[in-house]
């Protein structure tokens, strides 16, 4: 298992500082769906430039997950 760190961002970044661990990065792309599912289902419009950044536990970005995908 390694640890997983989801950043949103949108201009100013909010860091994940605890984490989650999964067994592989397609798990954790998955779970950033998920979060932004989440976020558009309470908040239903929002900025397009809003994201969540995956970071390894190495600190390389493995995935960008836009939030209002096409600006919805």
């Amino acid at each position: 298992m390694r640890t997983y760190y989801f950043d949103m961002k949108d201009g100013v970044p909010a860091r994940d500082r605890v984490g989650l661990a999964f067994a592989s990065d397609a798990d954790a792309i998955r779970h950033s769906e998920l979060m932004a599912k989440q976020i558009r289902d309470r908040q239903p419009i929002g900025d397009v430039d809003r994201h969540i950044v995956i970071v390894d536990d190495l600190g390389k970005e493995i995935h960008r997950q836009a939030i209002y995908p096409g600006g919805v």
